[in-house]
């Protein structure tokens, strides 16, 4: 009778541990399908962040021209009045 116990939890132990380890490789699983999903955001918003510093780069390219330009007039308006 008590061999049969202890068959009995032993068994019940093992389907413990099967169960354990289902949730485990579930759970492997999910991070690294958020790991993968997580390195393809960040290569995008690097991609994106990449745009916007050129655009910045290419506004403030326009703006210091029209500066120069307005300075340039200024000055000359003021030496040939």
């Amino acid at each position: 009778m008590e061999m049969s116990s202890l068959e009995e939890r032993v068994a019940r132990i093992e389907g413990i541990l099967e169960q354990m380890d289902k949730k485990l490789n579930h759970l492997e699983n999910e991070i690294r399908d958020l790991r993968a999903y997580v390195e393809s955001e960040i290569k995008g918003l690097r991609g994106e962040i990449g745009d916007l510093r050129r655009d910045l780069n290419n506004r403030f390219l326009w703006m210091l021209g029209v500066q120069i330009t307005m300075w340039v007039t200024i000055i000359l308006a003021v030496i040939f009045r």
